[in-house]
Parts: structure tokens; sequence; C-alpha cells
């Protein structure tokens, strides 16, 4: 295909952890915005599937393609901040991390995040990313406005005063619209937290749940099956049946920053949500009614005995609010969110359907990220307005440009 971009030869690519790995049948380096459009026409053209991969960090495979790989990896950056009305514009490849500096120098901060901040932020709001907090929504819902280019090569702005009817089916994604060039987020006001690590036993845990949900603005945990689990997510500590517990909060102005205990620290928000991982997982994550959540965790702990030692890998359990995204997992629902994972190079497949199938009793929905066992007439049931993303998507690509076999499945 001829491009005036910079067209490399295609290896293959993998994403973070290697369970996703693919030839497409040409790599090409994006040197500017403009020359994304007359791209994608042409691929149109030729029937030419195109995606674009943020940072890798998908377990699906939701960027695959034998056709172009188009690498936006110079496209990265925040492009403008609006103090007054605290929204952000960057380009697609900026990653998490790199908002918080520029945001703090402007009074400014992302409301939450995730344990990783080297995702893209195209691809954690097309794929609903999150962290943990029952008042605070995912990456999804900040989405204000942006740019793309749809199937056809049309650019297509969006915003709530032009095509506001498109973001909502935009908010969550999947890139199934088009190709963002960039993106308008709503942030907050700048905030400090102060982080606290507890190290309980499951009981003792679940005797103070409800207090962790409400009383916090941010509150996770990872249940250890075994006495080897922590290691495996890289956790300081913890035996069979403890509790790794983070919990946050905004520190006051006049709360002292020397003294802490070991297990405290306080510091600007965007440097106390990451933690560190070894990519030596394969994740799956569903969203589940946060009124069914002590129910849920009580079932997940009795099935991972049973599944041991396939199941060694913590549970990890976190909350996120409702929001209005069409396609996001919380839609319209606050969500207990339960994570877990496989060994690399181990038949985990029977222990993850028999997790599903549990899910499934609760009306689980998929991380779109994470490993799922969906099918088009089950995301149906789970989502009220799957259909309308359907024709959403149909009439930005027409000609299924962005699809591939795993989204074709799915939405086609």
């Amino acid at each position: 295909m001829t491009t005036t971009s910079t067209p490399t030869p295609a290896p293959r690519w993998t994403n973070w952890v290697g369970n996703q790995s693919f030839a497409p049948s040409q790599i090409i380096e994006i040197n500017g915005e403009e020359e994304i459009a007359p791209l994608i026409a042409e691929a149109t053209r030729q029937g030419i599937g195109v995606r674009t991969p943020g940072t890798g960090h998908s377990f699906t495979p939701i960027v695959e393609t034998g056709g172009l790989l188009l690498d936006l990896s110079k496209l990265r950056g925040v492009i403008s901040i609006d103090t007054a009305r605290r929204q952000a514009t960057a380009w697609p490849k900026t990653t998490v991390g790199d908002f918080g500096d520029p945001l703090w120098a402007h009074g400014l901060a992302l409301s939450n995040q995730g344990d990783i901040d080297t995702q893209a932020i195209a691809g954690s709001i097309a794929t609903a990313t999150h962290g943990s907090g029952i008042r605070l929504p995912n990456f999804s819902a900040t989405l204000v406005g942006g740019r793309f280019v749809d199937g056809l090569g049309n650019v297509v702005e969006v915003s709530a005063e032009q095509n506001g009817d498109v973001l909502p089916a935009l908010q969550t994604s999947l890139g199934l619209l088009g190709l963002m060039t960039r993106l308008t987020i709503q942030v907050a006001p700048a905030y400090e937290l102060h982080a606290r690590h507890l190290l309980l036993p499951y009981d003792a845990l679940m005797e103070r749940f409800d207090e962790f949900v409400n009383d916090y603005r941010s509150f996770s945990f990872f249940w250890l099956p075994s006495d080897a689990s922590a290691a495996l997510y890289c956790l300081d500590k913890g035996q069979a049946d403890d509790c790794v517990v983070k919990l946050f909060n905004e520190a006051a102005p006049d709360t002292p920053r020397s003294g802490l205990p070991e297990n405290e620290r306080i510091d600007r928000s965007y440097r106390i949500y990451p933690m560190h991982y070894d990519p030596n997982f394969h994740e799956m994550e569903y969203f589940l009614p946060i009124q069914d959540a002590r129910e849920i965790i009580a079932e997940m702990r009795k099935l991972m005995r049973r599944w041991m030692p396939l199941s060694v890998y913590p549970l990890e359990i976190r909350t996120v609010a409702s929001d209005e995204a069409w396609l996001s997992p919380n839609y319209q629902r606050d969500n207990l969110v339960v994570s877990v994972s496989g060994e690399p190079g181990v038949d985990y497949w029977p222990y993850l359907r028999a997790v599903d199938a549990l899910f499934a009793e609760f009306k689980g929905r998929p991380h779109w990220g994470k490993l799922h066992f969906m099918t088009a007439d089950r995301l149906a049931r789970l989502f009220p307005r799957y259909e309308e993303f359907v024709e959403m998507r149909r009439r930005f690509d027409p000609k299924g440009t962005f699809l591939n076999g795993h989204t074709r499945a799915l939405f086609g």
C-alpha cells in the first residue's frame, strides 16, 4: 500500500504477557495526525483491515489483524489543558502516567486510575479500564469529546455540542467506530492520597468490608489462596487465606507527612496509584452487581480452593461506580470487580470456565481487555444498549474495516 508515512517490515506483534501474537501484512508508523484519514480510506477501498495497538496490555485478540497495523507512537503527549472546564486534551498514545506532572502544574489530576499507569489513554478508554472506588467511574466515563477517523476515512469531531449522540458509544468502543486521534477527558482538582496497606485474615476483612467500601475513596484487596500466591503479584507478604488490603483517602492539608507507620504513605495521587507487576499471568475480569458482593466473594473463595493449583494466583477485588457508556460493564450499575489469573504455559481454561459459569449466575459483564467467554447473544442480554452500539458501529464503519475475527463474532 502506497503511503507517505513510514512503512516497516511486519514482524509478529506480541502483547505484554505474550498470550496474543499475530503478523500484520504491514506496520505503518504514523508521523502526523493528518496521515491517518487517507490511509484508512484507501485500506477500506482495498478491503484491508486496520487496527492500532495501545501499549499491548489487553489479554484478548482485540488488536489482531492480518491487514494494516498503524503505529501511533509519535502521537503522544498532553496537547492542552483547560483549567476552567477541568479538561485535558491528549494524543491517543499518551499514557496514563503522562498526565501526572502536566495536570499537577495546573492544579489538576486524574480523578482515579488503576494499578498500571503505562497504558495508553485511548486504549484505556476504549476498554473501560478502571481503578477502584464505589463513587468513582472508569476511564470511559471521563471522555467528554475527541476526534476520530471512521471506516470511510471521514474525520469526526465529537463533543457535547457536536455529534453528542455518538459520545456514549464512543466512550467504550473497543476501537470499532474509528481510530481516535485526540481525546478530551474530564479531570479533577489536584489531590494527595493517604495510602494505608493492611494484611488481614479473610474473616477480619469481611467483617469490615462495608466500612472499607463506603468510608474510603478507593478500596481494593487481594485474597491469597495459598502461601505461594503473594509473590506471583509482587506482593510483599501474606499467607494462605490472608487479604492484602489497599485503602486510599484524600489527605487533609494538615496531615503530618513525617513519622508515618511503614504501611502508610502520603503523596500526589498519581504517585500513589501505580504498583509493579511482573508480566507472568493471563487475567480474566468481570463486573458484578455490588449488592451481591459478599455472596460472590464467598463463592469465589470456595471455587478457588477446589481448583488448586490452577487457581494459585490471587483473587483481586475492586469496586467501580456506574456510568452511561453503552458498552461499559458499569452501564447504569455500581459493580464489584473480580479478577483471576492463570499461569502462562498451563491449561487454565477449565478453571476460568468454571469462574465464568459462576459469574454468569450474577449477570457478570466482561472487561474488554481481559479474557472472557462472551458471545453476541450473551452480550445482547447483558448490555441493554448492545443493539444500538452495533447500529452505531455499522454507521461509522459500514465495510467492517476495524473488525477482526474476535470483534466480528461479537459485534459484526
